[in-house]
């Protein structure tokens, strides 16, 4: 069997789940990436607001190097120092007293699901399975994580829905309310800010009095912030723009790792009460090459620095956007999202639109609700998005002539 590759290598062998776009990159640098035809692309992607301090960065890249000199992978059978290390941070830094460490986002939403039943049950309520998700949310791909977000395209074909799981109207209050109140309810899932949905933040008094009445009713409020957490918004967690607001369990990943693959699920002691010895487990979850990269990556996020820088590059794209809707009202509808979590709501479709972008060398992610995402690492410069948005307008006037032929 052959195994020379080339340029041409065809994808024949890769199973026929994604719908690439026709490029391919060999190395990237910061907010660029250059393509194998040598091409260079401004990157408001990030890897879908993964690589949040962007590629190649010095520091992410040394500790990878160190510890992949030392140790990558020994099983959850013995302690992990680095794993402690990492698990100390991030909960000196949030609400939570405990962490379960997994390779993904959506491993960490399993397990978030799973500890919000457990703990009914080790209170002696079993019969609180029910999970409330909310229409738009996307909280991954397993099997739980689909039914907990319930998209028609991700459930479809595969069997029985799984029971326990439904989901409510974004911002539909009297709905959600009688969810809460059903004596059969174990936990609220919820981003603070959707991505995939259509980058829609909740408003703040709407997670503060979401957390009250789930205390009022003994139901865990889990927030999904694989996405819009790890600085996305400004603050290290979403949560924190809402005090009062903050969750039982939480599930982050992403920009965790700065690209290695990281997630984890963070939760009260309280509230991972069941968790006990047996009961979930993880043989890659939490290995020492990633909670080094894990470590590097929060430690450079976790700065005034890099979080002001967000708040400072986002209040600029807010402002631009807002500018180029005025202009464009025939392509842009709204500027939505928080941070740099943007969402922009479009007239053409917005796959097209991603297209009449990447011609202009920029790189932006599609979302719901027709909306194109822009995502870009979190210490993007205001030169850089000043870049970004000189390319989006281009985009847009390519849209308006496309429109008009």
């Amino acid at each position: 069997m052959s195994t020379v590759t080339s340029p041409n290598t065809s994808q024949h062998h890769i199973m026929g789940v994604y719908n690439r776009a026709p490029l391919a990159f060999e190395r990237g640098r910061g907010a660029r990436l250059y393509s194998t035809d040598g091409g260079e692309y401004l990157d408001c992607v990030a890897g879908i607001a993964t690589d949040g301090l962007g590629h190649a960065h010095p520091v992410l890249v040394e500790a990878l190097k160190t510890q992949g000199e030392k140790l990558w992978h020994v099983s959850n059978i013995y302690r992990i120092p680095e794993q402690e290390e990492l698990a100390d941070k991030l909960c000196a830094h949030s609400f939570a007293d405990v962490v379960f460490f997994t390779n993904s986002g959506t491993e960490a939403i399993e397990c978030a699901l799973k500890t919000a039943r457990k703990y009914h049950t080790a209170n002696g309520q079993p019969e609180r399975t029910e999970i409330y998700g909310f229409d738009g949310s996307f909280h991954g791909r397993s099997y739980a994580a689909v039914n907990a977000s319930g998209n028609p395209s991700y459930v479809e074909g595969f069997g029985p829905r799984l029971p326990g799981y439904t989901q409510l109207t974004f911002g539909d209050h009297d709905a959600l309310k009688a969810a809460i109140a059903n004596p059969t309810t174990a936990a609220i899932i919820i981003e603070p800010v959707q991505g995939e949905g259509g980058a829609r933040a909740v408003p703040e008094h709407c997670l503060v009095s979401l957390r009250s009445l789930c205390d009022e009713h003994g139901v865990l409020l889990i927030y999904d912030e694989v996405q819009c957490g790890m600085g996305r918004t400004g603050k290290l967690f979403a949560y924190e723009w809402a005090p009062g607001g903050e969750p039982h369990i939480m599930a982050v990943a992403k920009a965790l790792g700065g690209g290695f693959p990281v997630g984890a699920c963070l939760a009260t002691a309280e509230a991972a009460k069941g968790m006990t010895v047996g009961v979930h487990g993880s043989t890659f979850g939490g290995n020492p090459l990633a909670m080094a990269v894990g470590k590097a990556a929060f430690d450079t996020i976790n700065t005034d620095e890099i979080l002001d820088n967000v708040k400072t590059v986002a209040g600029y794209f807010t402002q631009q956007l807002n500018g180029l809707k005025d202009r464009f009202p025939d392509v842009i509808v709204d500027i939505r999202g928080k941070g740099l979590l943007i969402g922009v709501k479009l007239i053409p479709n917005n796959r097209e639109f991603m297209v009449l972008a990447r011609d202009q060398h920029l790189l932006v992610a599609g979302g719901g609700d027709n909306c194109v995402r822009l995502l870009p690492p979190l210490n993007l410069t205001i030169e850089e998005a000043s870049e970004a948005i000189a390319k989006f307008e281009k985009a847009c006037e390519a849209a308006r002539a496309k429109a008009a032929a």
